[in-house]
C-alpha cells in the first residue's frame, strides 16, 4: 500500500462521496458504571453463584458446548481462556442441563462479552485514557445473550463484538504466527487497546497515533491523506488519549496566553515594558482594574498556533493546529509540544475539514485563509477525532510496525493482562488529566 499523497482540492468530489458522520462519545460524557459482576472462580466445581448482571438465562447443552469451544479458542483474540471458567463450564456440562449449567454458562458468556466489547484492561492501567467507549450502551450483555441463545449462534454473536478497524485484524493475524513471548504480549496489549475504542469508528474520521507521529484522514476504511505530527513532550505535558469531535475550523487564530506564562514566566511584564518587541511578536496586553494582565497573540506569521486550529471542545484543552516552526517536522522524534498536536500542511487539513463539513466552499476557504483575520467556520457535518496510543500498529503504508513507547504506557497494560481478571470495572477513568498549560513553540 503506497503512502497517501496530498489530493488536490479539485479532486474532492472524486475522493469523498458524502459519507455519514459518526461522532464519537466525548471524553467528558461519562456514563454510569455498570453493576458489579461475579469474581472469577478458579475451583472447577459446579455450585450456585451470586446473581449476575444482566441475568442468568437458560442454556441448552448444545449452546453451552458451543460457548465452551469459544472459551477454549479465545487465545486467538489475545485473551486468556482461564479467565472464563472453562473447568467450571465443562463440569456443568457433564452434570447436564439445569440451574448449574445456566449460571456457569451465563457467567462465562457475560465475562467474554465484557472483555471483547470493552477491553480486559482495567481503567487504572490505561494511563491518560479519557475515551468513553459507547459500546456497552449500544450492545447490552443481556440482549447479546438472548440473541446467542435464540439463534443458537454463540460464536457468531461473540465474534460480532470484535473491532472492525483493519488494524485489529492485522494484529490478530500477527498473533497467530508469533512465537516470541514478548512480541505476543505486545500484540495482545495493542489488540486490547482497540477494544477500548468504539467498535466502529465511523465512515469518516481523523485518527492520530501519538507514538507514530502521524495523523490520518480516513474515509470508508481508506487512508485519504496523512500528516506528520508533533506531540507532547514526555512527562507533565504528554498528550492524553481522547475521542472528540471537530465542530469548526478556526483560520488565522488568536492565542490567549496561559497565566502560567503571562505571570509565571514573566511574559506579561515583558510585553508591557517592551511595546516594540511585543508588537513585532504579535502580543497585545490588557490590564484590568485589579492589575490582572491578559496577553493575546494576534493572527500572523509568528502566532504560536500558526494559521489554523481545529475547534474540538474538550476539558483537556487539546486540539490540532498549525505551527510557525515547520522545520521540526523534519525530525524523526517529534515529542516536542506542550500537549496539543501540531500538524504539517495544516492549512490543507483545515480547508479539507471545512469543505467536508459543509462549512465553506473551496473558494471561500481560500479567501478566508488569505484574509489574515480571525475566522471561525462552523461545520454542519462534524468529524470524529481519535487521539490514540498504539505501540504496535499498521503504519501509513499499511505495514505492521512497532513504535517507541514514548510515554511508558505499555507496562501497566502488560501487567494488567498478566494479572487476574478484574470484575466490576469502571467505564471512565478516575485519573486526572495532566495540565496542558500552552503550546508555546519549542
Amino acid at each position: 500500500m503506497a503512502s497517501a499523497q496530498p489530493i488536490p482540492l479539485t479532486d474532492f468530489d472524486k475522493a469523498f462521496r458524502d459519507p455519514a458522520a459518526n461522532p464519537p462519545v466525548r471524553s467528558a460524557d461519562v456514563q454510569a458504571v455498570r453493576p458489579a459482576n461475579v469474581a472469577p472462580v478458579s475451583t472447577p466445581v459446579v455450585q450456585p453463584l451470586p446473581p449476575l448482571f444482566p441475568e442468568v438465562q437458560t442454556w441448552s447443552v448444545a449452546d453451552a458446548q458451543a460457548l465452551l469451544e469459544v472459551v477454549e479458542a479465545i487465545g486467538t483474540e489475545g485473551l486468556d481462556s482461564r479467565d472464563y471458567q472453562p473447568d467450571v463450564l465443562r463440569a456443568a456440562l457433564n452434570a447436564g442441563p439445569g440451574a448449574g449449567l445456566d449460571e456457569a454458562a451465563s457467567t462465562s458468556f457475560t465475562w467474554l462479552v465484557e472483555d471483547l466489547r470493552d477491553g480486559r484492561t482495567p481503567m487504572d492501567a490505561r494511563k491518560q485514557w479519557f475515551v468513553i467507549d459507547p459500546d456497552a450502551d449500544r450492545m447490552l450483555t443481556g440482549t447479546l445473550m438472548n440473541e446467542a441463545l435464540t439463534t443458537h449462534d454463540v460464536a457468531g454473536v461473540l465474534a460480532s463484538l470484535n473491532p472492525t478497524h483493519p488494524d485489529y485484524a492485522a494484529l490478530k493475524q500477527a498473533l497467530a504466527t508469533a512465537s516470541d513471548t514478548k512480541q505476543r504480549a505486545m500484540i495482545r496489549a495493542n489488540m486490547d487497546r482497540w477494544r477500548w475504542l468504539a467498535r466502529d469508528l465511523g465512515s469518516q474520521y481523523l485518527l492520530t497515533n501519538v507514538p507514530e507521529y502521524q495523523l490520518r484522514l480516513t474515509v470508508n476504511d481508506k487512508i485519504i491523506r496523512t500528516y506528520k505530527t508533533i506531540v507532547g513532550k514526555p512527562g507533565r505535558t504528554a498528550t492524553p488519549q481522547l475521542a472528540e469531535t471537530v465542530e469548526g475550523v478556526v483560520f488565522n487564530p488568536t492565542w490567549t496566553v496561559p497565566q502560567s506564562i503571562v505571570k509565571g514566566e514573566g511574559l506579561g511584564a515583558k510585553v508591557l515594558k517592551n511595546p516594540s518587541w511585543a508588537r513585532n511578536a504579535g502580543y497585545k496586553a490588557t490590564v484590568a482594574d485589579n492589575g490582572f494582565v491578559t496577553v493575546v497573540q494576534q493572527p500572523g506569521p509568528t502566532n504560536s498556533l500558526g494559521v489554523m486550529k481545529l475547534d474540538m471542545p474538550n476539558p483537556h484543552a487539546i486540539f490540532l493546529h498549525d505551527t510557525p516552526s515547520r522545520g521540526l517536522f523534519g525530525q524523526e522524534a517529534r515529542a516536542l509540544s506542550h500537549g496539543c498536536i501540531r500538524t504539517e500542511r495544516a492549512l490543507e487539513l483545515a480547508m479539507t475539514v471545512a469543505i467536508l463539513g459543509q462549512g465553506a466552499s473551496k473558494d471561500e476557504t481560500v479567501a478566508i485563509s488569505k484574509s489574515g483575520k480571525y475566522t471561525r467556520v462552523p461545520v454542519k457535518k462534524t468529524m470524529p477525532v481519535y487521539i490514540t496510543y498504539f505501540t504496535m500498529a499498521r503504519d501509513i503504508n499499511g505495514e505492521l510496525k512497532s513504535f517507541e513507547d514514548i510515554y511508558g504506557r505499555d507496562a501497566p497494560v502488560l501487567a494488567a493482562l498478566d494479572a487476574p481478571r478484574v470484575a466490576n470495572r469502571a467505564r471512565s477513568t478516575g485519573e486526572k488529566a495532566v495540565e496542558i498549560i500552552d503550546d508555546l513553540q519549542t
